[in-house]
């Protein structure tokens, strides 16, 4: 099954080419208003799958063309982000440390939204292309042969970075919880949908040029491993959003009037645009071809506007 939000936070099944509204068979959950209702469906999934469906049969669709899309979980209670978890293709001479780190729920923008650029000195802005999962069953210490009974589903995620901030204080939190730094969509695909989720190809396309492609069996720590670390730590709640992490090699600069699409295999395609006032610019080169030119830094460097050096 697919779910979505659209137009005024409406809860919807996608089928085909078209989306019912859901919202009135599950209204009876708790709820502050309906951005809410996708996380009280997941921690009662058991009992009201049978209406959810019973609603999508009966229901009369309406055009998705037709609609606007929102993020499918607007309200997560934790976004959790593996870091450095993919082998890089493979190049990388031994697996990463395991490590991770929050982003903040209101960076969470969805289909069709726009990523602002913030006026801050970031060296570079880059968006990382991650398959995410989205926890279905409280989390708590779970071993790895029991992690994938934890999740409902999974979806498209940015993992939208301003880099090189200079300290002091806690620079990941400066980088990482930007307002709209969390693109998510667009839509949430149940995990029965998935068979394999270790074999799904990612691709980012900046302005129809492919940039990011990748392979999810490249993680360095796989999903079950994840879910085991992360809920060592604390615990995973329905709703919460985990990224899986990106291959770096990929990774672009975004600028101003950029058009990013992410699609990943079973699922669907996100699109966002991004936005920035001032304007800067970087070379359109990824990390793997700066590296290879030969040239100092990580990534290429910024060439005009503000903190331009």
């Amino acid at each position: 099954m697919k779910l979505c939000y659209f137009n005024d936070y409406r809860l919807g099944v996608i089928k085909g080419d078209q989306v019912v509204d859901i919202t009135d068979a599950v209204k009876d959950l708790p709820h502050r208003d309906t951005r809410d209702l996708i996380v009280s469906l997941i921690a009662s999934w058991d009992s009201h799958k049978a209406k959810v469906e019973k609603a999508a049969a009966d229901g009369k669709g309406v055009a998705l063309s037709s609609v606007k899309l929102r993020a499918p979980v607007p309200r997560p209670g934790n976004i959790d982000c593996m870091a450095v978890n993919y082998m890089e293709d493979g190049t990388l001479p031994e697996k990463p440390a395991i490590n991770a780190f929050h982003k903040a729920a209101t960076a969470v923008i969805g289909e069709g939204d726009t990523m602002v650029l913030p006026d801050a000195p970031a060296s570079i802005f880059e968006g990382e292309a991650e398959l995410a999962l989205v926890i279905g069953k409280r989390a708590k210490n779970v071993s790895q042969a029991d992690a994938m009974k934890h999740i409902f589903g999974y979806t498209c995620f940015i993992d939208g970075s301003a880099r090189g901030l200079p300290p002091p204080g806690n620079v990941f939190f400066q980088m990482k919880s930007r307002e709209s730094f969390a693109p998510i969509g667009p839509w949430l695909v149940t995990a029965d949908e998935i068979a394999n989720p270790q074999k799904l190809a990612i691709e980012l396309k900046n302005n129809g040029v492919t940039m990011q492609k990748f392979n999810t069996d490249d993680m360095a720590h796989q999903i079950p491993r994840t879910i085991e670390w992360l809920s060592s730590i604390h615990t995973l709640e329905p709703g919460d959003i985990v990224a899986t992490g990106t291959n770096h090699r990929g990774l672009n600069s975004f600028m101003d009037g950029d058009k990013i699409e992410l699609t990943i295999e079973k699922i669907g395609t996100l699109k966002f645009n991004v936005k920035d006032e001032l304007k800067r610019t970087w070379a359109r080169t990824t990390r793997l071809q700066h590296k290879e030119s030969g040239k100092e830094g990580a990534h290429t460097p910024q060439l005009t506007g503000k903190y331009a050096k």
